[in-house]
């Protein structure tokens, strides 16, 4: 697949990578390409050492992306879809395994695959006037990209039950105050200049302090506390190794803003 006629565009911006779902007619739902497009971006983004963290976003004003691409689903048999389903794990993984932090910028609805995929990404931004849910039990199904799971981790077991069960959407005010999002951009912003002043600390900070922290976290979830802790103390000492610790240490003394190399 050439670039030009990838579903997905990406770019480089002050040591952010920027993946595009650029489906902008079809309300960037998730085709088969635009996963595999998405998974091999990713991964180039993850190993260009000249990216800090990335931001997924999609084209347009309406839609991050609306899920799966139900007109391509139509012509599929049973097992064609149990492949797709398959590719959100296998091509999106490299998102959800990142090293580097992923951010999701919700540039308008997400709902279905669309919310999954933002669930996937480790911080998420959205505009004043998104909406976001899960609307699978309508269609006689389940989130089955990982819904049912990382909901549940974000939001707790009863506001995932209702999301879910009863179908409800949420507007960005809400989802906020339930913690699915962590940041509001106002209407009328620049959503992606918004979310790239909000994310500097990523794009700036320490990457083996970052990827230390985002590992000792992902994986604290289905260990007891005790061995979280212990986790938790083997990635800590991989920051204490760092010549970063190091040159915040002495940017601290002399009074600047410290550079770090990710060394």
């Amino acid at each position: 697949m050439n670039i030009e006629e990838s579903p997905v565009r990406v770019e480089r911006r002050d040591g952010v990578g920027i993946l595009t779902i650029d489906r902008e007619r079809r309300l960037n739902a998730l085709s088969r390409a635009t996963l595999y497009a998405l998974g091999r971006l990713g991964a180039e983004l993850v190993a260009d050492p000249t990216v800090r963290a990335i931001l997924l976003t999609g084209a347009g004003e309406r839609a991050f992306c609306a899920g799966a691409d139900l007109k391509e689903r139509q012509g599929m048999s049973l097992e064609d879809v149990r492949v797709q389903v398959g590719l959100y794990r296998s091509e999106l993984g490299v998102l959800d395994r990142s090293p580097k932090p992923v951010v999701a910028a919700i540039n308008g609805v997400a709902l279905g695959g669309g919310l999954e995929l933002a669930m996937v990404c480790d911080l998420r931004v959205t505009v004043a006037t998104a909406k976001l849910g899960l609307p699978e039990t309508s269609l006689g199904i389940i989130p089955g990209a990982g819904g049912t799971q990382r909901l549940a981790r974000l939001v707790g077991e009863g506001r995932a039950t209702e999301m879910i069960c009863l179908g409800r959407r949420l507007d960005a005010a809400e989802a906020l105050s339930w913690g699915l999002v962590n940041h509001v951009v106002p209407e009328g912003s620049d959503l992606i200049a918004e979310t790239l002043r909000w994310m500097a600390p990523l794009a700036h900070g320490a990457p083996i302090a970052q990827a230390a922290a985002l590992r000792a976290i992902r994986n604290s979830f289905e260990v007891p506390l005790e061995r979280g802790l212990e986790l938790e103390a083997v990635y800590y000492d991989e920051t204490l190794r760092s010549q970063d610790r190091v040159e915040a240490l002495a940017a601290f003394a002399e009074k600047r803003k410290p550079v770090f190399r990710g060394e």
